[in-house]
């Protein structure tokens, strides 16, 4: 029987097929591009066979390409491109098999649309970072119950949260770029594993393509993947804080907590219960961060003990599996942005829950160190024990509760007077002495605002720089090729 076998044509040359026609076609063409321009300046080809390869390459019709359908008659999309340049451009197209293979041809259209995803992200990363620090900018003084545990623990202003999360994003910026800087090398040149007796120019293929370096060892360059690795982690711990605070926001929409409605273009109804808003944005956001965190961890197992050397392991059946968990991730943060973009807080919510279940009692006892001259051992101890014994959360029931534990324990009366106590138990006082760096008080998150929106401001300017190079290079190379056919 004459390959392809028809089961292994249908159950893996079709589907290989399909993804390259889906990810890979027009980078293949411009590598093919780049290539035949290197030949050419070189002068491995003749300004007439580069000609004719550039008006071969012109001539494509890449949407009928994009849609044919695999009969088996090529192994795949490399040697039907083949094909159909010879068919346009005849011998010269032939000669833009020199110097070049399969493997590095791979690896460099994956990096290629590798970092095309990354660029994508970060740009959905930023704007979330950007909308949430627009938010905190509004709520620096609305006071919120944190919690520890799932159990209340203290107050600190939304502000302070949501600063908390795009901190942590602007991080997962910070290694995005990491990843990039690993990704946008060029492996081509390396050929199979070895490079190639012909004198080729590695670094001119690099510059048309839009690199910014060279993935210099041939045969890493061909058998690393670490390339993709790095990026599959950077998206698998983005796609970690993503799910947390997605969490976060579906408890604060719970009517038991109040916090955060959706408006009506982020919420679906229930066929059968009339009453319901159900914040399915949020979930689905949620579930798609979770598909992007194992579409990551899948593929990173299918690269674990794959031997260094070219194997096809982290190749067709795997790239589409790594793009898919980079688009989910996308989509992800979209979602979370366009829901929260709309969204409503509830200010006075957040402010009674903030003075109940004894939330503030920590800055009593501080209070009691520094008024008192005890311990912080001992202040807590008291406070403990007023909390046992107020049988209520109301300030007086706290204050009166101390004042006996007092008696009990130092043996004499407070200094403080119970208006003291009772102001210490303020939600907002709890607030506005925490001036500590990083902490929530109104100064406080007004200096980690600075210095976020600066670090935006810097990856935002970075991100756009990057995608406006690589645009570029895209039409210099373009326009060169358009310029020498014949």
């Amino acid at each position: 029987m004459q390959f392809p076998h028809p089961l292994y044509s249908r159950h893996v040359l079709e589907h290989n097929f399909r993804d390259f026609q889906r990810f890979f076609l027009d980078d293949l063409l411009d590598v093919l591009a780049a290539h035949a321009l290197m030949l050419a300046e070189t002068g491995i080809l003749g300004a007439e066979d580069l000609g004719r390869i550039a008006a071969a390459l012109d001539g494509l019709d890449r949407e009928r390409i994009r849609h044919q359908p695999y009969d088996g008659s090529t192994e795949d999309v490399f040697f039907y491109i083949d094909r159909e340049l010879e068919r346009l451009g005849g011998e010269a197209a032939g000669r833009l098999r020199a110097a070049r293979s399969r493997n590095d041809l791979d690896v460099t259209l994956y990096r290629m649309q590798l970092r095309r995803r990354l660029t994508a992200l970060a740009g959905e990363l930023a704007q979330l970072a950007r909308t949430l620090m627009a938010m905190a900018a509004q709520h620096r003084e609305t006071v919120f119950p944190a919690h520890t545990h799932a159990q209340p623990a203290q107050p600190t202003t939304l502000a302070h949260v949501l600063l908390g999360v795009s901190e942590c994003l602007l991080r997962d910026l910070g290694r995005l770029r990491a990843a990039f800087a690993t990704v946008n090398c060029s492996p081509m040149g390396a050929c199979a594993i070895t490079t190639t007796g012909f004198p080729i120019n590695r670094r001119s293929t690099m510059r048309w393509l839009g690199f910014d370096e060279l993935q210099l060892n041939s045969y890493g360059a061909i058998a690393a993947i670490d390339y993709l690795a790095e990026s599959l982690a950077v998206v698998s711990v983005s796609a970690i804080t993503l799910g947390q605070f997605l969490q976060l926001l579906i408890d604060w929409s719970k009517p038991s907590a109040g916090f955060l409605r959706l408006s009506d273009a982020w919420v679906q109804i229930s066929s059968i219960m009339p009453q319901k808003r159900n914040p399915v944005a949020l979930e689905h956001a949620r579930v798609l961060a979770s598909r992007a965190f194992m579409e990551c961890h899948a593929a990173a197992g299918c690269l674990h003990n794959a031997p260094f050397e070219d194997t096809v392991d982290r190749e067709d059946d795997l790239m589409p599996l790594a793009l898919d968990a980079l688009d989910a991730m996308e989509r992800a943060l979209a979602v979370t942005g366009g829901a929260l973009a709309e969204a409503e807080f509830d200010v006075e919510r957040m402010r009674e829950l903030s003075s109940r279940r004894f939330i503030t009692t920590t800055e009593l006892a501080d209070t009691l160190v520094r008024r008192e001259g005890l311990s912080f051992k001992a202040a807590h101890e008291m406070v403990a024990a007023a909390v046992r014994e107020a049988g209520s959360d109301s300030p007086a029931a706290i204050a009166a509760a101390l004042e006996a534990a007092a008696q009990r324990i130092l043996g004499r009366p407070l200094a403080m007077p119970r208006e003291e106590v009772e102001a210490a138990l303020d939600p907002w006082h709890f607030v506005v002495v925490r001036t500590v760096e990083g902490g929530p008080a109104p100064a406080a998150v007004d200096a980690q605002l600075a210095v976020q929106s600066a670090r935006l401001d810097e990856e935002d300017r970075w991100w756009r720089l990057t995608r406006e190079r690589l645009d570029a290079s895209r039409k210099a190379l373009q326009e060169a090729l358009r310029q020498r056919r014949s």
